[in-house]
């Protein structure tokens, strides 16, 4: 396992709109600054009031991922949806897709999110957009599946895997077990204290697992995890606009 501290992160943004971006081949002695289909996460924080104007996505699948507050989605189809931690958004972008981002609320009410850069299998689909509800913010102690390539709630256009759950505190969780005998796991603490082997992960953290071990999860305090999973054998498109390799600028 291959721990990725917070010091890995590039920060990015200004006024009410702040980034920390992860490119989770970073860390590894690799060309590529993703690990398979997994591409780039980043985790937001942006203020009530603040606009991000309509801009273009191609070549990537894009999870929205809130966990505090609301964000407006209106698109270039027509769509004009509110997103939160219940309701989830899977853009798949094809060969090109537009979208515009408002934050309502009250000031102080923080829209905390993750937003997710998967890879395609191949480039130029053709683009599309995923809703859906979950019902609940949290799966509390338990793994529940998000999005994957089928038979999941939203659907990657590639070999990739999406989990969460809300782990209390002083509970152990198992990993669930993986899809694929070839899997490459990345576990992101989004909030809170947790431990896997002797990895300690501070919120904002993850670890890369490239052993298929179901290893166990120990929460220090209530935490928060999103757990990745990447066929490394399966076919990847790492062109995309913001899911590609950017290894040589980096």
């Amino acid at each position: 396992m291959i721990k990725i501290e917070n010091s890995s992160k590039h920060l990015h943004g200004s006024g009410g709109f702040g980034i920390d971006i992860l490119w989770p081949g970073k860390v590894l002695a690799s060309d590529d600054s993703g690990i398979g289909t997994i591409g780039r996460i980043d985790q937001a924080n942006v203020k009530p009031g603040t606009v991000i104007a309509m801009h273009p996505h191609r070549d990537d699948e894009i999870l929205t991922y809130i966990r505090e507050g609301r964000m407006l989605h209106l698109d270039s189809v027509g769509n004009e949806e509110e997103l939160s931690s219940t309701r989830l958004m899977l853009m798949n972008a094809g060969h090109r897709f537009q979208h515009e981002e408002h934050i309502p609320g009250n000031p102080g009410e923080t829209m905390r999110c993750l937003q997710i850069f998967v890879r395609p299998a191949e480039s130029g689909l053709v683009p599309q957009v995923q809703f859906h509800d979950v019902g609940t913010p949290y799966s509390e102690n338990s793994w529940r599946t998000l999005a994957g390539p089928d038979n999941a709630p939203l659907i990657f256009r590639s070999q990739t895997w999406l989990q969460d759950t809300r782990l209390e505190k002083d509970h152990t969780l198992m990993l669930p077990p993986v899809p694929v005998s070839s899997a490459v796991r990345l576990l992101y603490l989004f909030a809170g204290s947790a431990e896997i082997g002797d990895i300690t992960l501070g919120a904002g953290e993850s670890v890369i697992i490239e052993d298929q071990t179901r290893h166990p999860i120990i929460a220090r305090e209530s935490s928060d995890l999103v757990l990745f999973t990447t066929d490394p054998a399966a076919n990847v498109f790492r062109g995309g606009m913001f899911s590609g390799n950017v290894r040589s600028h980096l």
